[in-house]
């Protein structure tokens, strides 16, 4: 029952999320707010939602360690199996893809949360710390983007810009899916975070397994699914800035914003494991960042292999 019930709470989860994506894209639109502010603010924050709440409802539940195995084992997944499934449909011409900038902001990101981690706990000090590099990142982006649509005379619409915008939704669908979606994401993580937590136990493991594997898997599907497309449509930069921007957003808003609900500790297997198999799957993408090239279907190999690995390791 606890197995269906945790499936219940991510399926509620992933919906609501996607939900309040639609419902807060378009209200906002309606309300005249520019599709930038949108894209960089409410998208962002709406699609890592269910993460955001799986992790506030685990420091409530008292059960920290899903909360920051679910961030630490998202960003493996999101690099290993996220970017290696793929890239075993189809090769990504990563090649062609501009992203280092964010890539070192991922980077940086990265070893901030490591040396925060160190300390032992991360508490409000940590959360300050996190939203304010969040707050430069995003004030980084806004600035670009900007400069890069002055720059350019021809463009589309911005309400083109953003999945999920429909002009011609009527308002009564917009307050369904902002209801949907603020109702169903905090109904989704409390199931997810009981249950998962009911598992621990009947198995034997800590809720800091249970977050790294099978809360984080979970919370990788949007993703996955997100990329697979990318892939198979040949929109490479599209599935790795997917990749880079999740995994930032995870680090410096999701434990971020959850610390200030209360202090998360940091197992001591952490420090000497799963972090730094976290930032050491970072650094696998440096050849399809800085030396452009493709992910191919061996790198898919390589990839997803590494990620069974690390299941395996951790699951023992």
């Amino acid at each position: 029952m606890p197995w269906l019930l945790s499936g219940l709470g991510l399926i509620i989860l992933l919906l609501a999320g996607d939900s309040l994506v639609k419902g807060a894209v378009n209200l906002s639109l309606r309300l005249g707010i520019p599709a930038l502010i949108v894209s960089l603010t409410i998208v962002a924050f709406g699609t890592s939602a269910p993460e955001l709440l799986i992790a506030i409802q685990a420091v409530l539940d008292d059960a920290p360690g899903i909360a920051i195995g679910n961030v630490v084992g998202s960003n493996t997944a999101n690099i290993l199996l996220v970017l290696g499934i793929p890239a075993l449909l189809a090769v990504m011409n990563t090649s062609e893809c501009e992203t280092k900038k964010t890539f070192n902001f991922m980077i940086a990101a990265s070893v901030l949360f490591i040396a925060l981690a160190f300390r032992g706990v991360f508490d409000w000090i940590a959360a300050v710390v996190l939203l304010a590099a969040l707050a430069f990142v995003l004030f980084d982006a806004a600035r670009e983007a900007k400069g890069h649509r002055a720059a350019c005379a021809a463009g589309t619409a911005e309400e083109e810009e953003i999945e999920g915008v429909d002009p011609d939704l009527p308002g009564w669908r917009i307050a369904v899916f902002l209801v949907l979606g603020l109702v169903g994401l905090p109904l989704g993580a409390n199931l997810l975070v009981e249950n998962a937590t009911v598992i621990a136990k009947m198995y034997d493991v800590s809720d800091t397994v249970i977050g790294l594997t099978l809360v984080a898997v979970g919370t990788s599907l949007p993703e996955l699914a997100t990329t697979v497309m990318a892939a198979l449509r040949r929109q490479a930069d599209v599935a790795l800035g997917n990749v880079i921007g999740s995994n930032m957003f995870n680090l410096l808003a999701i434990i971020g914003i959850a610390s200030l609900v209360g202090p998360i500790p940091v197992d001591a297997e952490f420090l000497k494991f799963d972090l730094w198999v976290m930032l050491g799957a970072s650094i696998l993408l440096v050849p399809f960042v800085y030396m452009r090239r493709d992910i191919t279907r061996v790198w898919g190999v390589i990839l997803t292999g590494l990620y069974l690995l690390y299941l395996a390791i951790v699951l023992s």
